[in-house]
C-alpha cells in the first residue's frame, strides 16, 4: 500500500529521475596533500589554497574564482535552510567510488573523495546560521560561471501539484495516469497521440486516473506531484519513466500563433489558454509528443534526479553536464511575485529536467501549495550563479 499522506485540506518540462523531475551534497576537510592523496579525512579544515585558473572546463565556459564576500546578499542568507538538502545529497555522494572525479573535465569539481570529506565535516557541524555558514566558508571556493563571456542566465520555477483522482476510473475521475510499460526493445513508446487514441489501453498500465487532463499534462511538466483521492487521502506520484519522445515547448506554439504575447509567456497563460479552447487544448497538446509515465512515491517526496527528496526553496534542478548533483549553487536573481526583490540564496544541484540546457540555467523548486504554483507559474527571470566547489581540489589542479 502506498503512504498516504494526509487527510486533504485545501490545496493551497521538469523530468525527474533520471528523476520532474527532477535539475540533492556535502563535504569535510583535510589539511595536507598527502592525506588528500591517501584518501583519508582530517579532522582539520583545509588549509587556504590558490584557487586554479579560470580555464574553460568545457567550451566556452568559465570558473572564475570569487570570495564569499563577493556573493551578493550572502551575509544576510540564512544558509542553515540548505543544510539538510546539502546533507540529503551527501547519502548518494558517500556511495561514489572515492577516486571518482566530480566532473571529469575539470579537476576543481574534485573527486568522490573530496566531498565525502566534505560530507563529514557537515555531519559534525551545528546546524545554525553561524555554524553553518563558517562551514561553507571554509570548505568551498565559490566560482562565478561566465558562458560566451556573459554571467547572465535564466531562472525557472517548479512546484508540486495537487490533483484530484481515483484509483477506479469514473465519469468524473477518467483521464488515466500511466505507470512505464515494459521495454519495447530500445524502441520509443507511443507518442502522446497515439496513447490519447488508446495505444496503452488495456495493458493494465493505469496507476489511477484524475479528472482533468490538462491538470495531468501539467503534472507531467512538474514531473511529481500530490493527488488527493477520492477517499479524501493524498499520495505522492512520482516520476518513473518518458516515452522517448523529445519534449516540445506548446508555449511556442502559442507565440508563434499570436495567442499570447512573448512578454505575457507564463504556466497559467498557457493553461487559462487551453481551459478557454477545450475544441483546441488536444491538439495543441499532442503537438509536444513526450509523456511521463509514474510511480507511486512512499515516504519523503517529491524525488529528484538524484534520488533524494527535494527542499522546497533550496532544491535546484540544473543541467548535470555542467553542474553535478550535490554541488551547492549561490543565486542572484529576481522574484516574479515582488518586482524589484532579490532571490539570493544557497541552494543544492539535485534535479534536472528536459527543458534546463546550460551552465547558467537553473529550476527552482518552490514546493507546495498556492504560493508555490504562482511563483513557479511566474517565475522566468534573468540572474547569475555561483558554483561552489570544494577548497582541497585546488590543491591538486
Amino acid at each position: 500500500m502506498p503512504t498516504l499522506i494526509a487527510a486533504a485540506g485545501p490545496s493551497p518540462d521538469r523530468h525527474a529521475p533520471r528523476r520532474r523531475g527532477r535539475w540533492r551534497t556535502a563535504f569535510a576537510p583535510l589539511s595536507l596533500l598527502l592525506l588528500l592523496l591517501a584518501g583519508c579525512a582530517s579532522d582539520e579544515p583545509p588549509t587556504p589554497v590558490r584557487p586554479a585558473p579560470a580555464e574553460p572546463f568545457v567550451p566556452g565556459v568559465q570558473l572564475r574564482a570569487v570570495s564569499f564576500s563577493q556573493l551578493p546578499g550572502w551575509s544576510a542568507d540564512r544558509q542553515r535552510e540548505a543544510f539538510p538538502a546539502l546533507n540529503r545529497s551527501c547519502t548518494r555522494l558517500d556511495k561514489r567510488p572515492g577516486g571518482q572525479p566530480i566532473m571529469a573535465a575539470d579537476p576543481r569539481f574534485g573527486r568522490a573523495s573530496h566531498w565525502q570529506q566534505i560530507c563529514a565535516a557537515a555531519r559534525r557541524t551545528t546546524a545554525d546560521d553561524l555554524h553553518v555558514r563558517r562551514f561553507f566558508e571554509e570548505w568551498f571556493t565559490p566560482y562565478a560561471v561566465v558562458n560566451d563571456g556573459s554571467a547572465e542566465g535564466l531562472f525557472t520555477g517548479y512546484y508540486e501539484p495537487l490533483l484530484r483522482g481515483s484509483f477506479t476510473r469514473t465519469a468524473r475521475f477518467n483521464v488515466p495516469l500511466y505507470r512505464q510499460p515494459p521495454a519495447n526493445n530500445g524502441n520509443a513508446h507511443p507518442s502522446r497521440a497515439a496513447i490519447r487514441a488508446g495505444a496503452l489501453r488495456g495493458r493494465g498500465l493505469e496507476l489511477l486516473y484524475v479528472d482533468s487532463e490538462i491538470d495531468a499534462f501539467f503534472l507531467e511538466i512538474q514531473g511529481s506531484g500530490r493527488v488527493e483521492l477520492d477517499t479524501g487521502e493524498q499520495l505522492r506520484i512520482g516520476f518513473a519513466g518518458k516515452n522517448g519522445h523529445g519534449y516540445f515547448p506548446i508555449g511556442r506554439e502559442l507565440i508563434r500563433r499570436g495567442a499570447i504575447p512573448q512578454e505575457q509567456m507564463s504556466m497559467q497563460a498557457i493553461r487559462a489558454w487551453l481551459r478557454d479552447n477545450p475544441r483546441e487544448a488536444p491538439q495543441l497538446m499532442e503537438m509536444n509528443p513526450a509523456v511521463v509515465f509514474f510511480r507511486i512515491v512512499d515516504g519523503e517526496g517529491p524525488i529528484g534526479a538524484q534520488g533524494v527528496p527535494l527542499t522546497a526553496g533550496r532544491s535546484l534542478a540544473v543541467d548535470p553536464a555542467y553542474v553535478p548533483y550535490g554541488a551547492p549553487v549561490w543565486i542572484d536573481t529576481t522574484d516574479p511575485l515582488r518586482t524589484g526583490d532579490a532571490i539570493r540564496r544557497l541552494m543544492v544541484a539535485q534535479d534536472t529536467g528536459g527543458a534546463i540546457k546550460g551552465p547558467i540555467r537553473g529550476d527552482v523548486f518552490w514546493g507546495f501549495g498556492d504560493l508555490a504554483e504562482a511563483r513557479a507559474g511566474l517565475m522566468k527571470q534573468p540572474g547569475r550563479w555561483y558554483l561552489l566547489l570544494p577548497r582541497a581540489a585546488a590543491a591538486t589542479s
